[in-house]
């Protein structure tokens, strides 16, 4: 009973933090991010046991659909890819025990591309792993209460939230989308005289101190044609 209560804890801590209804709100800060193409492929998805099927197809316009409506509301000054393989899913369906009735769980891989690098940000994807959002209809199984439609677009709505805020802790912990804005800061008056000091400094001892920092360069490399849709198989579920 211990380990019931503390796995049902766990599960509605992770849908409160994924909470989707935020959309009205101003967006998270994500620097210079414009979404540019938005490529969603499940050719290779698993589904779980005990799952309604859902399409190829009908997976991709689920989150095309809740990608573009997140991500929509960037007006940075570059463009990003979103490349998003469906690895598995499982659409949760009536049954008898309530025990055979779980939640719906969608997995993917993320990748995000620099358009004007022409590279991936992150290699290799990063694995998501999506849980419906937990309420009254769904605590006891979705599949009692919700039809398919619903739960994919349930499910859609909280995978774009989490590539949000995967991309949210990227651009905190490796300066993603463009420099963070820095805390403002006050120079003292001595300070000041130092500043100033370093200004007037001559064309010689300037070009001295520049010669010990030369500057480098950057090769871009574009991917190949194709790269997108090459990703890592991963298998969320074990064989039934």
């Amino acid at each position: 009973m211990h380990r019931l209560i503390a796995l049902l804890a766990s599960v509605v801590l992770l849908a409160a933090c994924t909470n989707p209804n935020d959309l009205d709100e101003a967006p998270a800060d994500l620097g210079d991010f414009r979404l540019g193409h938005n490529v969603v492929v499940a050719s290779k998805m698993t589904r779980g046991p005990v799952s309604r099927e859902a399409s190829e197809e009908e997976w991709k316009e689920a989150l095309t659909g809740a990608i573009d409506e997140r991500f929509g509301r960037y007006e940075g000054d570059k463009l990003y890819h979103l490349g998003v393989s469906v690895e598995g899913y499982v659409l949760a369906q009536p049954g008898i025990p309530i025990v055979a009735s779980p939640n719906s769980v969608l997995i993917l891989l993320v990748t995000v591309w620099d358009d004007a690098a022409g590279g991936k940000l992150n290699t290799p994807p990063e694995q998501i792993t999506i849980m419906e959002t937990i309420s009254g209809n769904t605590i006891l199984g979705s599949g009692l209460t919700q039809s398919k439609e619903v739960q994919m677009r349930n499910l859609s709505r909280n995978a774009a939230k989490q590539i949000e805020n995967f991309m949210v802790r990227r651009r905190a912990s490796e300066g993603w989308f463009g420099e963070a804005p820095g805390p403002q800061v006050t120079l003292s008056d001595a300070e000041d005289d130092d500043a100033a000091e370093a200004t007037s400094a001559t064309p010689e001892t300037r070009g001295t101190a520049n010669a010990a920092s030369p500057e480098t360069s950057s090769v871009r490399i574009a991917p190949p044609a194709g790269a997108i849709l090459v990703e890592p198989e991963v298998a969320p579920f074990p064989e039934t």
